[in-house]
């Protein structure tokens, strides 16, 4: 299965031209930047992106499962990785500047097979999982996710169908795992926020106990306070003597 896309008449053919076009009308510095940031500035920003989340759901009542939804982003892209090897093997599909002259490849040394993309499978996958912990940092993380696979195919290492079928990989295992992933990293992570020593990496002080159950709750139809991440305010109960001096008013 080698010769996925050998014919130059193929949209995956003309649109890797097309993109890949555009390193060549660039300044060099231009093309630089493109290589780092496609190489290692957007998993960076992934991790940027997935600290800032951890940092920020701390502090909400869903805490628990938030950060256990943090926890498998890391885990899903490793899976993702892993199901990738024999799905290369299988393929065998060569690098594109290896059937087709005249690509400006920003980066050498790539000798491995091209489908899927790593780069793209990891990031969407990240991506995909940040977005089930939390909707606002996981467009983010999506978002960072499409420019990886648009910086695979500027940079002439991959087709364009290598990073659909990577974006593809990587949002599967997210998703259809993240069910089992939760149902085990759910309770580590509860168990994790009552310590002493290291809760605060699940729970930030003086954020409140009832993260833990949220998730519990919100499954059996309670709610979960009032607001986005605010706790219930529960009235104190009235003394008789506040009641009798209410009878005499």
């Amino acid at each position: 299965m080698a010769g996925l896309a050998l014919d130059g008449a193929n949209p995956d053919v003309s649109l890797l031209y097309d993109i890949n076009g555009l390193a060549a009308d660039a300044p060099g510095w231009f093309d630089r930047v493109m290589e780092f940031v496609g190489e290692y500035g957007i998993m960076l920003g992934m991790v940027l992106v997935a600290l800032w989340c951890w940092w920020s759901v701390r502090r909400r009542e869903d805490a628990v499962t938030s950060v256990a939804g943090l926890v498998w982003a890391p885990l899903a892209a490793g899976i993702a990785l892993l199901i990738n090897i024999p799905i290369r093997g299988f393929v065998e599909r060569p690098r594109p500047f290896n059937d087709h002259k005249g690509l400006d490849v920003l980066v050498a040394g790539k000798t491995d097979y091209s489908f899927v993309s790593d780069h793209a499978t990891m990031a969407m996958a990240i991506g995909v999982a940040v977005f089930v912990a939390n909707r606002k940092f996981g467009l983010a993380a999506i978002g960072l996710a499409v420019l990886e696979g648009f910086c695979r195919v500027y940079m002439g290492v991959h087709y364009p169908t290598d990073v659909i079928g990577g974006f593809a990989l990587g949002t599967a295992v997210s998703l259809l795992l993240a069910p089992v992933a939760m149902a085990l990293l759910t309770p580590l992570m509860a168990a994790i926020s009552r310590s002493q020593k290291v809760g605060w990496l699940v729970r930030a002080k003086g954020s409140g106990e009832r993260g833990a159950g949220a998730g519990v709750g919100a499954g059996l139809g309670l709610g979960a306070g009032s607001g986005d991440g605010g706790s219930a305010v529960i009235p104190e109960p009235r003394t008789g003597d506040s009641e009798r001096n209410d009878l005499a008013a």
